[in-house]
């Protein structure tokens, strides 16, 4: 059964974003973050599609998401939030490598027989990672670390704490005995190659997103939403539309009622302010989105029951519009998309 919602993914644009920021990463290998389920885009899809054009090191969330992909032959997969005792047995089958977050998960580790690892470092985010004072304790003594990372909390905003992460990671790396070093995202990479070290770890300007305006020109969109139009109606004027009559019509006006609505990632923040595309023309959201539906002002154009609207989802201009940070409106993308 064909469903009254597609989201055409370009592969182009993917492509292209991804080697605009490997480029920008310098001699450091550019990563791919795939994590919730390649932000909202399929992640097996993005990872073939990225493995193809070159990319050779992705990072997950969790083990469920790595098992997922385990029969896609990635040539590196690794699991940010690190090894549970629930994760042990699907971590010792060697379907990706851990980044140990903790001074447990690293003895977990250590104790289930060790191997290859990656370590996170907390350098001032005071979210995941080590500390100093777990180094000093000899939390990582005898494991075998390929990469040392950690996470900017502020690599979107022009704050001197960027500077002070960044020197104290050149402060704590040293004393892990780590092959490689690994701190940029997608905004970090735009911060210059300071940061870049040996893998950059992209993940949102992947996916169309611009977290920096460095990064603006460059970055294309990915994710084109699309939906059907159930119904083609006249609102007399001075009639209202949608739930608690936000809108009223101003005049006669067509509205073309859409198969779309929060409930597939379409937030209630783009109501009276969003807008469908339909022959290159922007015709406005009216009235409030509700879980499936919205209403389209189409006066003056021959859009008809069965027809496709794009939906305009350029992600910096739907964040100002939804007020929605790009991630959310990303990872919020439902799974009733027939995807494309």
């Amino acid at each position: 059964m064909s469903a009254p919602l597609r989201l055409r993914r370009d592969a182009d644009a993917l492509v292209a974003n991804w080697r605009a920021l490997a480029r920008l990463s310098g001699l450091a290998t550019c990563g791919a973050a795939i994590k919730a389920d390649g932000y909202g885009l399929g992640a097996r899809w993005v990872a073939t599609t990225l493995m193809a054009a070159g990319c050779r090191e992705f990072f997950v969330a969790t083990w469920a998401e790595a098992a997922a992909l385990a029969d896609l032959g990635l040539p590196a997969l690794s699991v940010l939030h690190g090894v549970r005792a629930e994760d042990m047995a699907l971590a010792r089958s060697g379907i990706a490598t851990p980044v140990l977050n903790t001074t447990a998960q690293a003895a977990r580790w250590r104790d289930s027989g060790g191997g290859a690892c990656h370590v996170m470092l907390d350098t001032g985010m005071n979210r995941l990672g080590l500390g100093e004072g777990d180094l000093a304790a000899g939390a990582l003594d005898g494991l075998a670390v390929d990469v040392v990372m950690s996470h900017l909390a502020c690599a979107d905003e022009d704050s001197a704490m960027n500077g002070v992460q960044l020197r104290r990671f050149g402060e704590l790396a040293p004393r892990v005995p780590a092959q490689r070093r690994s701190l940029a995202n997608s905004a970090a990479i735009a911060l210059g190659p300071d940061y870049a070290f040996d893998l950059t770890r992209p993940g949102l300007a992947l996916y169309g997103g611009v977290p920096r305006g460095e990064l603006a020109g460059m970055i294309r969109q990915v994710a084109f939403p699309q939906a059907q139009v159930l119904q083609r109606r006249s609102v007399p004027a001075g009639q209202t539309v949608g739930y608690n009559a936000t809108w009223t019509a101003p005049a006669d006006t067509d509205v073309a009622i859409v198969n779309y609505g929060y409930a597939d990632g379409y937030f209630r923040g783009f109501s009276n302010r969003g807008h469908a595309l339909f022959d290159g023309a922007e015709l406005p959201v009216i009235g409030r989105v509700s879980m499936d539906l919205i209403a389209i002002d189409v006066t003056g154009h021959d859009v008809a029951e069965g027809d496709w609207l794009d939906l305009d989802f350029a992600l910096p201009l739907a964040a100002a519009q939804s007020g929605m940070s790009q991630y959310e409106l990303l990872t919020g993308l439902s799974g009733r998309f027939e995807q494309a």
